[in-house]
């Protein structure tokens, strides 16, 4: 057994004013009442809140401060996230790694921001992956992240063991969102950290999936700190020999038959996409998706004796198909 304790906290954060003091205190409260926790994790833009007019440099004091902290309780902190403000004004949603000797020893850009309502975003480009001595390997991702397998399927395919998602969810799909977290616990044979805040930081239901999809713990609607010991032979062991003996699905994955063309812009297999209308926020009584036709009209397949064809001429200069 290679055991290794990591708690969740999910608090209530401001949008209008700091919360980093608060986040501070209850850490010294988790550390205080569980000593024996190795990493912990707070929601994403938990320092700051949901607002992008707080973004600012990195490195910046607060950063210092998780540092000073993180080294005072010889942890490994994933303090959330808090917006980026770069040289060229571009704003990213980026969260820091902190080893126990309070080093950031790796930071990581969202790179899917809710669009379209988190629109004035950047989207990173470099995924985030890194090691605990004597211990396994640590991937994170931001939120709706998660919701893109493809983002975990990198990470897991570089022998991430544990995906740490900070998540900023105070909207209806919540339930479909861990869900997704479950299902993305089993598909990639990892354990699964979503989480969440409350009130301007979310709607709470934190969760830990273990690779088998079950729910160690998942919070409710109020505040809660929760340590959990996981047991990265387990996702050694499943690995090899499939969930509960069954599905052994990255083995399968590596050694699948197809290469899947949507990956390739040029292809054309992505042609239904570029019939969908522009990324943006609803209207009162929005009639997006009410009279527009099926795939296969918008695709212009037209029916034959043998099968149906497809016209890409019309997607001609999008996709790069000749």
């Amino acid at each position: 057994m290679t055991p290794f304790a990591i708690a969740g906290i999910q608090m209530h954060v401001a949008a209008l004013h700091s919360n980093v003091e608060a986040m501070l205190h209850r850490l010294d409260v988790l550390m205080a009442r569980f000593p024996w926790t190795q990493m912990v994790v707070f929601s994403e833009l938990a320092a700051f809140g949901p607002l992008d007019r707080y973004a600012q440099p990195f490195p910046n004091e607060t950063l210092t401060t998780f540092q000073e902290a993180a080294r005072r309780h010889g942890v490994w902190l994933l303090p959330g996230s808090m917006f980026e403000k770069r040289a060229d004004g571009r704003i990213f949603n980026t969260a820091v790694v902190i080893n126990p000797q309070g080093e950031i020893i790796a930071q990581y850009s969202k790179m899917f921001p809710f669009r379209p309502y988190e629109a004035g975003i950047s989207a990173g480009t470099e995924f985030c992956i890194f090691d605990v001595p004597d211990v396994g390997r640590f991937g994170v991702s931001i939120c709706y992240d998660i919701w893109f397998p493809e983002t975990t399927r990198h990470l897991t395919s570089h022998g991430v063991e544990v995906l740490l998602n900070p998540v900023l969810t105070g909207t209806t799909d919540r339930d479909a969102e861990i869900a997704i977290a479950r299902a993305t616990a089993a598909q990639f044979q990892c354990y699964v950290f979503a989480i969440n805040g409350l009130a301007a930081g979310g709607v709470g239901k934190s969760l830990v999936v273990d690779p088998s999809a079950m729910v160690l713990h998942q919070s409710g609607g109020q505040e809660d700190m929760f340590p959990i010991e996981v047991d990265l032979d387990l996702v050694r062991r499943q690995r090899e020999t499939g969930l509960k003996g069954l599905g052994q699905v990255l083995k399968s994955f590596r050694d699948r038959d197809v290469d899947f063309p949507v990956y390739d812009r040029n292809s054309g297999a992505d042609a239904y996409l570029h019939t969908l209308g522009e990324l943006r926020i609803p209207t009162k009584g929005d009639q997006g998706g009410v009279k527009v036709p099926d795939p296969r009209a918008a695709l212009g397949y037209s029916e034959t004796a043998d099968r149906p064809a497809l016209n890409f001429a019309a997607f001609k200069g999008k996709t790069g198909t000749d």
